[in-house]
């Protein structure tokens, strides 16, 4: 990883170079700022600034670039990358944490023109721009060429997406999901009722530094402030609990598994569904977690060990191939398929910058891993088809079509703790649920 011209990254660094790998090598910011945070051995106090501003450039980037539009001489594509994400970095700064004084957001910028722009004029062009804004300050609300366009600028999310947001929920509504997209996701886990109880977790969490609150409608979780890296928790690292949203948690729920049963998990990786079975099955039964790619089952396999789970099964497999010898031999069958991930905007707001035209073809690869897996599933067992994303076509309208060509499923209502009873499908929203958004079916073939 390149730090310029200090030999170790200031938090503002790390945040550019994290946005900079995202515009120009396609990094997911996550996965790119943990390394980065790593490798910089930032303490916790600078990590969460890089954080921080990492993901609330992210959050705002429409927005941060139609300020910088108003006073940049310069087209933003004209601009170096990493210039760009300088300016980025402070704007955001300006406009939304008071906490750091004007002057300290500006020169810092200059520093880093100064370090990472090939041209030796940038630096004053960065000063010029952000003391021109300054003396505007406060800016004006962005406006678009309708008031479509203007909320698209003003939550910084495409307004195709808008559109489609503004048709599932309304106007009003899309706006309150939109504005919750923007706030990031709470913490929380998932306690391994395998090892420990809420209770002791909590109390455990709280000897550890850890602000611990028992969720308020979701049974054996807690919601998590203060953790640092939670991977170097000792209560992470023994194994008692593990990282996962209340909706996800709901997929597991829905399918209602008794001990001894013998479960299929087909899109297995990262391994919260895989291990919320295990649980549920008192660690009684088979847990087969599936995935296409080795290093992912290398991940599930640290999962597992980790938590100490024995019913789990960690096996390569391709989710659209028939495996001959799993036809009709499971009790259940969760089938969480790769979506276009639009409900977890809140913890990964780069998504919302996917091209739309590839998201397309999603439904046909949804529908085929979903036929295929459906084999697998015992007369009169269960299948759950789930997803992170809230668009219909590749939620209702997948399952529908699969009812079309399977007559022998059908949907089965289910209770969920809080929410009550579903009758076969629900989608659950940021702003409505507090929860990532997420939709799950559950289907039974008849006996």
């Amino acid at each position: 990883m390149t730090v310029g011209r200090y030999p170790m990254a200031s938090a503002r660094e790390v945040a550019v170079l994290t946005l900079d790998a995202c515009r120009r090598q396609g990094a997911w910011s996550d996965g790119y700022l943990k390394r980065a945070l790593r490798e910089q051995k930032l303490d916790r106090r600078e990590a969460a600034l890089a954080t921080r501003l990492c993901f609330g450039v992210l959050q705002n980037q429409m927005l941060l670039d139609w300020y910088l539009s108003q006073f940049s001489r310069l087209p933003l594509e004209k601009l170096e990358s990493r210039v760009l994400c300088i300016l980025r970095v402070a704007v955001y700064q300006l406009l939304f944490l008071d906490k750091i004084p004007p002057s300290a957001a500006v020169n810092e910028a200059v520093k880093l023109a100064r370090a990472h722009s090939r041209n030796p004029r940038t630096a004053g062009m960065v000063n010029g721009i952000l003391r021109a804004m300054l003396r505007q300050m406060p800016l004006p609300q962005p406006e678009g060429a309708d008031g479509v366009d203007s909320l698209s600028i003003r939550t910084s999310h495409p307004r195709w997406l808008v559109e489609s947001f503004i048709r599932l929920q309304g106007l009003q509504g899309a706006q309150a999901l939109l504005e919750a997209d923007n706030l990031g996701a709470p913490i929380t886990v998932q306690v391994n009722l395998c090892r420990t109880s809420a209770r002791e977790l909590r109390e455990r969490l709280e000897w550890e530094g850890v602000t611990a609150r028992l969720h308020p409608w979701m049974p054996q979780c807690l919601v998590l402030e203060g953790t640092g890296s939670l991977e170097a928790l000792p209560s992470f690292q023994q194994g008692l609990f593990y990282v996962q949203d209340c909706a996800a948690r709901l997929a597991v729920t829905a399918a209602g598994l008794e001990p001894g049963s013998r479960v299929l998990d087909c899109c297995a990786a990262p391994g919260g569904k895989s291990f919320a079975a295990a649980i549920d099955l008192a660690d009684q039964g088979e847990v087969v977690c599936c995935d296409i790619h080795p290093h992912k089952i290398k991940l599930l396999e640290a999962g597992i060990d980790r938590l100490g789970l024995r019913s789990l099964r960690p096996t390569l497999q391709n989710a659209s191939q028939t495996r001959q010898v799993w036809l009709e031999g499971f009790d259940t069958v969760i089938a969480d398929v790769p979506c276009s991930g639009l409900g977890i905007i809140r913890k990964k707001p780069d998504i919302r910058y996917k091209a739309p035209k590839p998201l397309e073809q999603l439904p046909a690869v949804q529908s085929r891993i979903l036929a295929c897996n459906a084999g697998y599933v015992k007369r009169g067992g269960v299948l759950v088809y789930s997803t992170c994303t809230l668009l219909q076509r590749e939620n209702e309208n997948v399952v529908r079509g699969f009812l079309a060509e399977r007559p022998d499923f059908s949907l089965e209502a289910f209770d969920l703790p809080h929410w009550g009873r579903q009758e076969g499908m629900v989608t659950f929203w940021p702003h409505i649920h507090d929860t990532d958004g997420f939709f799950i079916a559950k289907l039974r073939r008849e006996r």
